[in-house]
């Protein structure tokens, strides 16, 4: 991050316009050792606190997403498993915009009377397929073309799950439409950025 703000900051000072992009910090080093994602020194962006905690609510928003999908697929399960999803060949993890170590690897399903107990996992948000494809998305359309295409699992024929099959492809678009938006901030020597 600092590497980038600084050679945005190099590029005006030698009359080049440059205009830096950077994704929104993840909560999970921000309060670990790396600290926040705006850069230090001179090479920073502002406003700092607010960029790093929670800025406009697009961590919040991709979390949800990601963690309706795993709803939607456990849920399909429970309610008869149309789609044949293979419990043990779910490749979609829950999300959280948060290091804990200890939700990396948990079981979920149980104590419900006719639940299925798995294996599943938590990914701290900004590791997840559905950031990476929110940062290579060039609009929305492409967005939702890509979110359709993802595999969240496999079926008893080894055939991929994705979340067109799971119908849900219009509802992460509702929860992620001010997320697709960027964000413009400043450089602390006045130079645009984009989050």
């Amino acid at each position: 991050t600092t590497t980038s703000i600084a050679l945005a900051e190099g590029m005006a000072k030698i009359n080049q316009k440059a205009m830096l992009s950077l994704r929104e910090p993840s909560l999970g080093p921000v309060f670990g050792v790396k600290g926040g994602a705006t850069g230090g020194g001179l090479a920073s962006i502002a406003p700092s606190d607010d960029i790093n905690l929670h800025f406009t609510g697009d961590m919040h928003a991709l979390t949800s997403s990601i963690n309706l999908i795993s709803a939607v697929i456990d849920n399909h399960i429970f309610q008869g498993n149309e789609l044949r999803i293979n419990p043990e060949r779910i490749v979609w993890n829950r999300a959280m915009d948060m290091n804990d170590r200890a939700l990396r690897e948990i079981i979920v399903g149980r104590g419900e009377k006719n639940g299925v107990e798995r294996k599943d996992g938590f990914v701290i948000t900004v590791a997840s397929e559905l950031m990476a494809i929110l940062c290579l998305a060039k609009d929305a359309n492409d967005f939702r073309d890509r979110i359709q295409k993802m595999i969240v699992a496999y079926n008893f024929d080894e055939e991929p799950v994705t979340v067109q099959d799971l119908k849900i492809s219009h509802a992460i678009m509702k929860l992620m439409r001010d997320a697709l938006k960027p964000n413009l901030v400043q450089t602390i020597e006045n130079n645009p950025v984009l989050i």
